[in-house]
């Protein structure tokens, strides 16, 4: 068994594959700020010698081999040239602010931009539309550049996966000749633009004798007539893609499958191989030392351990590919292109990276020397494909790890997790299901063993949860299940099973419980308060009206309690007989609900008794009753109506403190809403000013206060449900007591509020 060493090889390897790669990075930074000059000289020559842009992107790149000089340099002489010659032709001299030589910044031209300039009604007669498709590693299409198409169709058609033939694609596979000899015809494929522009016309794109994508034009109907020089405007615009495709670099070009440096008879070997195997060609440094190895070709089979595809790893070196996996491994495979010394089947941990994340992979690793480098294949022992990679997801989201026991061996296999589970590294010897007892909590031991006794002496399926102490003193919880495998006679042989970590499940219950606990806790006292609240309330509204005859007032109330008692709040009504002949008449409602609420009502409603024996009249009393809420210890806002009824004179005076209004029902006629007075909420403002309405009611006449819990519904305002149910009620009547029974019975309120109200005949 090798493990990857961490020491001081596998660092100096790896910076100086760090170097080596800020090396490339350099040169293609200077090749890539050369290529803009380079389209630009490729532009000159074309037009001087009447060739293709990629004919005279070869010319220049051959030239300049010949002069031993660099591309970009070449071009370079050649714009200046071309830039001189120009200037003699007309006579201008170079001023400031006059166009320049194409400097080697300059962007060159997009795909998008090409596409735009190809739907010029001149070249293309009423085309509506092109694509610019280039082919991604893998078989996959990609749209590059477009103009013409719907920004929704664009979207769905950035990236065609492989195995889809729409006409770019049937083109490419077809191998046929750069003109289509039908010309534009309806496609018998899917595409993007669909049935909105029916007929194409695809063209490949070709550089070199690689196929690096396709054009594809697009028309509403067939073209009947189209320009003389459609075809060679096409056949250009293929052509300038391919130059502009070439210069750009790697995008939208697949990276080829094998490397230059590969002979051609291992590259046939390859093809044979079932699994992933791959050939290596050294790369040396400059004392012409083995520094790594390129990854040259690959099978047709080969899976990336990291779940990369082929294209992304041929032609990176080993360490690019496999960062991490190299310090041991590298130097077996210098070992063997040096010695010749064959690496047969060896079992091998590779510490791979996936991300952010490191992979542990157990391989069977085989590697030969061969005419150009190494030839290196590898089996990963828990399986390679799709499944297997599914499963193991799977185990990772979920935490479980699996093992097997060999009770006549004694060999105990583990996967990856459960080395994790027990803080062990790879290289310790798994722990055997019968020692688990060992490395339990105390308190679990009892447990372990009957599951254990179940496992061997019963033979049936047994499962445990349990508390793991690792060698680092943490304690991980973890559900164990196991079956055994038996023989032909019934006997255990083996044990399967797995492990599941639950510490975070745990540790979630834990917090759920002590949760639920506190939730119980506030909820008694909540319903503590209610109660409370309840009594008190009960205990300050009496339960009929004092006698009132002094005032000449025949009166009755009602007190309807919410019906949940956590609603429980602060109503409260009044009926106070004053000397001379008065009385106080009044209800409010105090903001919130509970022994908060409660407590303030209580506070208020004395208050209010208190102030009414100063003569004062409604206004007046609810001024200072504001000043008294603005006064409590716990921000609080009420509303309230308060009358003063004075029989000596027949005249009933009211105010309001965001109260809506009393309603007056009189001998004969329909039941009616007072008037409202001005009057903010109590507890809102101290400069709140209360206006005051006086009235002198006809003898009989009947004053309903009332709460908004009679008539709160959630759909309706409150003033035109009251009128809705005064009428639906009907007169009072001579018994008070009944007629305020038959509002709570016809109430049409939603919000199980409580309610208060007072119902009061004037005069008799």
């Amino acid at each position: 068994m090798d493990q990857p060493p961490t020491g001081p090889e596998g660092v100096v390897d790896l910076a100086a594959t760090v170097a080596r790669l800020a090396h490339e990075m350099d040169d293609l930074r200077r090749e890539s700020a050369g290529r803009p000059l380079l389209a630009v000289a490729a532009g000159v020559i074309a037009e001087r010698l009447g060739c293709s842009p990629s004919a005279a992107a070869a010319r220049i790149a051959a030239l300049a081999e010949q002069a031993g000089s660099s591309p970009a340099a070449f071009a370079a002489e050649i714009v200046a040239a071309a830039t001189a010659r120009d200037r003699a032709s007309t006579g201008r001299p170079t001023t400031p602010g006059a166009p320049q030589a194409a400097r080697a910044d300059a962007p060159l031209p997009g795909l998008d931009a090409l596409a735009r300039a190809a739907l010029d009604p001149a070249a293309v007669g009423d085309a509506c539309a092109v694509a610019i498709w280039t082919r991604e590693p893998g078989g996959a299409l990609a749209l590059a550049g477009q103009a013409g198409f719907p920004a929704s169709d664009v979207l769905g058609w950035r990236r065609v996966p492989p195995g889809i033939g729409t006409p770019a694609r049937l083109a490419l596979a077809s191998g046929a000749d750069a003109w289509p000899p039908d010309g534009p015809a309806a496609p018998a494929a899917p595409t993007i633009g669909g049935t909105e522009a029916p007929v194409r016309l695809v063209l490949p794109i070709r550089r070199a004798g690689d196929t690096m994508g396709a054009v594809e034009i697009a028309w509403q109907i067939t073209p009947a007539d189209l320009p003389a020089n459609f075809r060679a405007r096409m056949q250009a615009l293929a052509e300038i893609c391919a130059l502009t495709l070439d210069l750009g670099g790697e995008a939208g070009r697949q990276r080829p499958t094998t490397d230059p440096s590969a002979d051609d008879a291992t590259v046939t070997a390859l093809d044979g191989a079932l699994g992933s195997a791959m050939l290596l060609t050294a790369v040396t440094d400059p004392n012409g030392r083995v520094a790594d190895f390129r990854i040259a070709a690959l099978s047709p089979g080969y899976t990336d351990p990291v779940g990369r595809p082929a294209a992304q790893v041929t032609g990176r070196t080993f360490l690019e590919a496999y960062p991490l996996a190299g310090g041991g491994l590298l130097e077996r495979l210098r070992r063997t292109h040096a010695t010749g010394e064959p690496i047969r089947g060896e079992r091998l941990h590779l510490a791979l990276h996936a991300g952010q994340r490191p992979l542990v992979a157990t391989v069977r690793l085989s590697a030969a020397r061969t005419a150009t480098g190494l030839l290196v294949s590898w089996q990963r022992e828990d399986g390679d494909d799709r499944e297997t990679a599914l499963l193991r997801t799977a185990q990772r989201l979920t935490r479980i790890g699996g093992f097997e026991e060999d009770l006549a061996t004694g060999t105990v296999h583990w996967t990856g997790r459960l080395f994790e589970l027990y803080g062990l590294s790879v290289d310790d010897a798994p722990v055997p299901l019968s020692d688990l007892v060992s490395h339990v909590h105390p308190d679990d031991r009892e447990a372990v063993r009957d599951m254990l006794h179940g496992l061997l002496r019963r033979r049936t399926s047994v499962s445990a949860v349990c508390r793991v102490r690792r060698p680092d003193g943490a304690v991980r919880y973890a559900r164990v299940v196991a079956e055994p495998v038996l023989d032909a006679n019934g006997r255990p042989v083996g044990i399967v099973g797995a492990y599941q970590d639950v510490s975070a499940h745990h540790r979630t219950e834990v917090a759920l419980a002590a949760t639920r606990d506190r939730l119980a806790d506030r909820e008694q006292v909540a319903a503590e308060q209610a109660r409370l609240a309840l009594r008190l309330q009960q205990a300050i509204l009496p339960t009929g009206p004092p006698p009132l005859d002094a005032a000449d007032l025949t009166a009755a109330v009602r007190y309807r309690p919410a019906a949940l008692q956590e609603k429980v709040g602060g109503d409260w009504y009044d009926a106070l007989p004053l000397d001379g002949g008065r009385a106080l008449l009044a209800v409010g409602d105090v903001a919130g609900h509970g022994i908060e609420a409660a407590t303030s009502m209580i506070v208020l409603r004395n208050a209010l008794r208190g102030l009414a024996m100063t003569g004062a009249g409604p206004a007046r009393l609810l001024a200072w009753l504001n000043m008294t809420t603005l006064q409590l210890r716990e921000p609080t806002t009420a509303t309230a109506v308060c009358a003063g009824w004075e029989s000596t004179r027949g005249e009933l005076r009211w105010a309001r403190a965001g109260h809506f209004p009393p309603a007056l029902l009189r001998p004969a006629g329909p039941p009616e809403l007072l008037p409202l007075p001005s009057g903010l909420l109590l507890g809102a403002s101290e400069d709140a000013v209360y206006e005051e309405h006086r009235l002198h009611p006809e003898p009989g006449a009947v004053l309903l206060l009332c709460t908004d819990g009679l008539v709160e519904r959630r759909d309706r305002d409150v003033t035109a449900s009251l009128e809705e149910l005064l009428r639906a009620v009907g007169p009072p009547g001579e018994d008070l007591e009944a007629y305020l029974d038959r509002l709570l019975a016809q109430s049409p309120a939603d919000t199980g509020d409580d309610t208060c109200l007072v119902a009061v005949r004037m005069g008799r």
